[in-house]
């Protein structure tokens, strides 16, 4: 089963710039046809397949690109910059993106568990990476494709999604990033548990300790345990968070002090020094590029 086919099948379907909903859970296609450039967001837990183009994102300040070649993993939420710089008419974006259920995840993690040594984490085990690439193998390409076929048929749709979506969770399993999502979803997942900690108190006062002790770790060995998953240190983490989501709430229109607010900044003026450090723009300058950036014609 090809890349090619599924490119095929997501053209048939997607006609004009944009995100949409493919009727299968957490399933959407995509097709970007204008450049975008990097903007703050926050990625879920989740599987990106680009079948054609290529993306930009940045992580801790490290520029990378995305293509065809590897599909993109998530395991746990994590603060970027993500934009197309290079789409267009001629060269779009085109995929799939997948956001993991992760009850299901769990689930099917602990199965395999339980019914394979192969699967098993050990405590000695690496923590898993919060963003990575796995080879396009035969498992996931199948799956990918068995899944995306669905919608044409309005019977098969409610019957077969959830079966065909496990399927697709399985063969991410087995492939080249199995290893970070069992540990990010089964026994041992500590850091992705302290992190989506942090997602539901972003509006209080976190502190390293207190994410550190609601894991049951030290202040030394968690500091350790999450670089080795995050590239950051908790502290440059928990800005970036607070940041990125403060910066997807000014571009949706919230003003600007409410979304410091919001993202647990007391004091205006630290949130205005912090902001334009990271972003280069003061959270008003943001907010500017953002509306004029909508008023693009084709801005998806």
């Amino acid at each position: 089963m090809s890349k090619q086919r599924i490119e095929q099948l997501i053209n048939a379907k997607i006609n004009t710039s944009g995100m949409m909903d493919s009727g299968i859970k957490g399933v959407h296609l995509f097709k970007i046809t204008e450049p975008i450039r990097c903007a703050p967001a926050v990625y879920e837990p989740s599987v990106t397949a680009i079948v054609c183009g290529n993306k930009e994102a940045i992580v801790d300040g490290k520029k990378r690109f995305y293509d065809d070649n590897r599909y993109i993993c998530c395991t746990m939420s994590m603060p970027i910059e993500a934009g197309t710089p290079n789409a267009s008419p001629d060269t779009p974006l085109i995929g799939v993106y997948i956001a993991l259920d992760t009850s299901v995840m769990t689930e099917l993690v602990l199965e395999l568990a339980s019914s394979t040594a192969a699967f098993r984490i050990s405590k000695n085990t690496t923590q898993p990476q919060g963003l990575s690439t796995a080879s396009w193998d035969d498992n996931f390409t199948d799956a990918l494709y068995r899944l995306l076929q669905l919608d044409e048929s309005p019977i098969d749709l409610p019957i077969l999604g959830k079966s065909r979506l496990r399927e697709l969770y399985y063969a991410i399993l087995k492939g080249e990033a199995g290893k970070s999502f069992s540990s990010a979803f089964g026994v041992g997942n500590e850091i992705a548990r302290s992190i989506e900690f942090l997602s539901a108190h972003l509006h209080q006062t976190v502190t390293i300790e207190s994410m550190a002790e609601q894991i049951g770790m030290s202040r030394a060995v968690f500091h350790r345990k999450f670089k080795q998953a995050t590239n950051m240190s908790p502290i440059q983490f928990v800005k970036s968070m607070r940041l990125n989501n403060a910066a997807k709430k000014i571009a949706e229109g919230t003003n600007v002090n409410l979304a410091a607010m919001e993202v647990g900044y007391a004091s205006p003026s630290q949130f205005s020094r912090e902001f334009k450090r990271m972003y280069g723009l003061s959270p008003k300058q943001w907010s500017q590029v953002q509306n004029e950036d909508k008023l693009r014609p084709n801005h998806p």
